[in-house]
C-alpha cells in the first residue's frame, strides 16, 4: 500500500499536507481511489467558503459508488482543483500528485493542532488495512 510519510491522513481517507503559505493541501488517499474503482466525477467545495474539521465537502463519484470527502482541518477553502474536475481518471493515477482543495485556517494554531491529530502514514496504513 502507498503511504507516504510526508502527509498527515484522516481515517475517512483524506490525505493533508501543511504548505509554506500555511494552507492545508488536501486530496484522496490512493486506499480510496483503489476502493472506490474508475473515479468518474469529482464535485469540489466552492472557494471561500468555511470549512469544520470533518465537515462533509466534496464528492468522488465512480462507476461502484459515490464517497463524499471532509475537510481534515477547519480554514477558508482558498483554492479548488478545476483540473481534477475536468481530468477525475487523473486521481486513479496520482493519488497524492493530484490535490482537490486547499484550506488556509484562519487559526494557525488551531489548524496546526487539528493537523497534528490527523494519523501518521504508520497509524493510516493500520485503519487502511483493518477494511
Amino acid at each position: 500500500m502507498n503511504v507516504p510519510a510526508n502527509l498527515k491522513y484522516a481515517k475517512s481517507h483524506e490525505w493533508a499536507r501543511l504548505e509554506a503559505d500555511g494552507s492545508v493541501t488536501v486530496g484522496i488517499t490512493d486506499h480510496a481511489q483503489e476502493a472506490l474503482g474508475d473515479i468518474v466525477f469529482i464535485e469540489l467545495p466552492q472557494t471561500g467558503r468555511q470549512l469544520a474539521a470533518g465537515a462533509e465537502c466534496a464528492v468522488v463519484e465512480s462507476v461502484k459508488a459515490a464517497s463524499d470527502i471532509y475537510a481534515p482541518v477547519s480554514g477558508e477553502v482558498v483554492a479548488a482543483n478545476q483540473e481534477a474536475v475536468h481530468t477525475p481518471e487523473s486521481v486513479n493515477q496520482d493519488a497524492y500528485g493530484v490535490w482537490l482543495f486547499k484550506i488556509k485556517p484562519a487559526d494557525p494554531a488551531k489548524g496546526a493542532a487539528e493537523l497534528a491529530a490527523l494519523l501518521d502514514a504508520a497509524g493510516y496504513a493500520k485503519v487502511a488495512e483493518s477494511e
